[in-house]
């Protein structure tokens, strides 16, 4: 059996990974997968991605 490679993290990802762990899902996220999050903190976690996003295009 060979070893499944995972590709590189982008700053979109580590942006979802941190926002997560502020609203205190990351560890569900984990163990289950982003797909067990509800609609209301999917739409959380985006829009706080995309917020931030912005934020550091515009510096």
């Amino acid at each position: 059996m060979t070893a499944r490679k995972s590709k590189p993290l982008t700053e979109r990802d580590l942006l979802k990974i941190e926002i997560a762990k502020e609203l205190g899902v990351w560890d569900l996220v984990q163990d289950k997968g982003w797909g067990v999050l509800s609609n209301k903190v999917c739409g959380q976690v985006g829009g706080m991605v995309a917020k931030r996003l912005k934020e550091r295009n515009e510096k």
